[in-house]
């Protein structure tokens, strides 16, 4: 007969994506996991699978959790550059923030750490990206559209430099005391937008 989990497994990962969120994926050995968690290794291994495993499954979560505003704020009816101009201002303000700049971003830090070695793990960035860069690219679209954005302007290419910043401007905030670099880098990038 097949025993019954003595823990929650929505709990225990959720528990997993903080502290790689807090570490990384190489720096958490499976003790940090069993300590962290609270749970036995063998626990872990039968319902997660490996360390691999349960990392991957931790970005998914992540996935699951991410900022469901970004889609609403640059899909608003009305002018599109100032949801633009909000959404960049919005990510360097996190970046700057004393509560969020220091934990970054999981998704950034796996870029850094996983993505060039890691298929499974790069493919979940790349889908991550997606979900930034895509409406950011339609919002410019839209932007254009309706007479905010120069017709010589390329959307795309815009839409790409500026999520490349806000990728940038996670990982600068992450490593830098001066909440400045980060704010002047973003409004620097926005004067492409006029």
């Amino acid at each position: 007969m097949a025993r019954t989990k003595e823990f929650d497994p929505e709990a225990a990962l959720q528990s997993a994506l903080e502290l790689f969120w807090q570490r990384g994926y190489e720096a958490t050995s499976m003790a940090d996991l069993v300590d962290y968690l609270g749970i036995g290794r063998a626990s872990i291994y039968a319902t997660f699978g490996s360390k691999h495993e349960l990392y991957l499954k931790a970005m998914d979560r992540y996935a699951e959790m991410r900022d469901p505003s970004l889609l609403t704020e640059l899909s608003q009816p009305g002018p599109a550059l100032p949801a633009v101009r909000a959404v960049v201002r919005r990510f360097a303000e996190e970046a700057a923030s004393p509560e969020k700049r220091l934990a970054g971003c999981l998704v950034t830090n796996t870029a850094a750490e996983l993505a060039p070695h890691d298929p499974a793990a790069a493919r979940r960035v790349e889908l991550s990206w997606d979900h930034v860069e895509t409406p950011l690219c339609s919002a410019l679209i839209r932007a254009q559209a309706q007479g905010e954005l120069s017709e010589d302007r390329d959307p795309r290419a815009l839409a790409r430099m500026l999520f490349v910043l806000m990728q940038g401007l996670r990982v600068v905030g992450k490593a830098s005391d001066d909440p400045a670099r980060v704010r002047d880098a973003a409004e620097q990038a926005l004067t492409l937008l006029d």
